[in-house]
C-alpha cells in the first residue's frame, strides 16, 4: 500500500521534482497504446475506462506490449463491456485468449469478469483494497488499476520499474529479494497529482529507455540523478539472482487426420495446467513427471508415423513432445473428443505446444484460411 499524504510530508522537493520531470518526459514521449488515454486527452477531461485498464493489465503480465495487442483488439470487438464479458460463453473467451499463454489468467478473467457484472453491477471498485478481492487480480494489478483507471495514489511495480528504481538508487540487493526496498523507495516518489501518468511514465521510460540491454541515458530525464550512471555501468543492474534449471520433461502427441483434413481434437480438465484448452491427444505428461513417448500409447491403433519433436518452456519446466500423426479413413470421435475441420482449426483454443504438434505433422494447419 502506498503511504497516506500525512506520511509524504517529509518527502523531499527533490523527489518532487524528480516526479515533476519524469511527468514533463511523459507527456513528450509517452507511447501509444490501445487501452490508454494520454496525457493530453486526460487534461481535456477524457476518462479511463476502468474495463479497459484492467482488461489490458491481466493481458500484460508475463506478456510483452506488442504481442497483447491485437488480443486487447479483438476482445473489445467481441465484448465491448464488461457485461459482455460476463455473458460470453467460457470456451470462446479461450478461444479469443489461446496462444496469449499463462491460461489460468483466462480462466479468472472470466471469473472476474462474471463477479464484477453479477455482484457489483458492472463496477469495478475504485480502491486497491477493493480490488484485490477480485478474482485473479493481485497487488500490482490492483495498484495499476487504482493508479491509472481511478486516479488512487499507488505504487505500480513491474519489471520495467524495478529496473528503473535499481538503477536510479544503485540497489545491488539481488531481485527478488530487493522488492520490498524497491517498493518503500517507489513509495516515496509516485505524486499527489497524476499517479496514474507517473505509474505508466515509469512503465514506458523502462520499456524505451531505460532499457535491459544498451540503456540510451542521454535521453533520460533523470540521469542527473541516476546513481548507476555514476558507478560507470547501468546495465549491470538490477543483479539477478540465481537462476534455477528447469527440468526437463517428456511426452507424446498424436495427431489423427481424417480424410477430409479434420483433426482429432480434445478438451483438457478446466482445472490444472493448460486447463479448459483443446489439444490433439497426448501422453500424461505433467510438470513433475514424463509421460510415454512411444506410439504404443497412442489413443487407438493406427498407422502411426513419426514426424519429428518439438520443445515449449513453461513457467517452471521445459516440454519436449515427440510427435505422430495417423491418417484416418473414418472414425467416430472418441467420446470426449471431436473432429475439427481443417478449415476452423485456427480458431479452436489451441494453446501454443498444441499449435506446435500440429504445425510439425501437418504444415500450415493452423494458420488461418480465407
Amino acid at each position: 500500500m502506498a503511504p497516506s499524504s500525512a506520511a509524504r510530508k517529509g518527502v523531499s522537493k527533490h523527489q518532487d521534482d524528480l516526479a515533476g520531470r519524469l511527468l514533463a518526459w511523459y507527456d513528450a514521449h509517452h507511447r501509444e497504446l490501445p487501452w490508454r488515454i494520454g496525457p493530453a486527452e486526460l487534461a481535456a477531461g477524457a476518462m479511463p475506462d476502468p474495463y479497459h485498464v484492467w482488461l489490458s493489465e491481466i493481458m500484460l503480465q508475463q506478456t510483452t506490449v506488442e504481442a497483447v495487442k491485437p488480443y486487447f483488439r479483438k476482445f473489445l470487438e467481441k465484448w465491448p463491456t464488461v457485461a459482455d464479458l460476463a455473458a460470453a460463453d467460457a470456451d470462446d473467451v479461450m478461444k479469443a485468449w489461446a496462444g496469449l499463454g499463462y491460461y489460468s489468467r483466462a480462466r479468472n478473467l472470466k471469473k472476474c469478469a462474471d463477479f464484477v457484472a453479477s455482484e457489483l453491477e458492472g463496477a469495478f471498485p475504485g480502491s486497491e483494497d477493493g480490488l484485490r478481492e477480485l478474482p485473479g487480480v493481485g497487488a500490482y494489478t490492483a495498484a495499476a488499476i487504482a493508479a491509472i483507471a481511478f486516479g488512487r495514489r499507488a505504487s505500480v511495480m513491474d519489471g520495467n520499474v524495478e529496473r528503473v528504481m535499481s538503477r536510479l538508487f544503485e540497489i545491488r540487493t539481488p531481485l527478488p529479494s530487493a522488492k520490498p526496498e524497491i517498493r518503500a523507495l517507489l513509495d516515496g516518489l509516485v505524486p499527489e497529482h497524476r499517479p496514474g501518468d507517473f505509474a505508466q511514465a515509469m512503465m514506458d521510460l523502462g520499456a524505451t529507455v531505460c532499457t535491459p540491454k544498451r540503456p540510451r541515458c542521454m535521453l533520460c530525464p533523470l540521469r542527473e540523478d541516476c546513481r548507476a550512471i555514476v558507478a560507470g555501468d547501468p546495465e549491470l543492474l538490477p543483479v539477478k539472482g540465481k537462476k534455477i534449471e528447469k527440468p526437463q520433461r517428456r511426452g507424446a502427441a498424436y495427431v489423427a487426420v481424417r480424410k477430409d483434413g479434420a483433426i482429432l481434437l480434445r478438451k483438457r480438465p478446466d482445472e490444472g495446467l493448460l486447463g479448459g484448452m483443446s489439444e490433439v491427444p497426448t501422453t500424461g505428461w505433467t510438470a513433475r513427471i514424463d509421460g510415454d513417448t512411444g506410439v504404443e500409447a497412442a489413443p487407438f491403433a493406427a498407422d502411426w508415423r513419426h514426424r519429428g519433436s518439438v520443445a515449449h518452456v513453461f513457467t517452471h519446466f521445459t516440454l519436449e513432445l515427440t510427435v505422430y500423426r495417423a491418417d484416418i479413413g473414418s472414425l467416430a470421435a472418441p467420446a470426449g473428443h471431436w473432429w475439427s475441420p481443417i478449415s476452423a482449426v485456427h480458431d479452436e483454443a489451441l494453446p501454443t505446444v498444441m499449435k506446435k504438434a500440429i504445425e510439425s505433422a501437418i504444415p500450415g494447419a493452423t494458420k488461418r484460411r480465407h
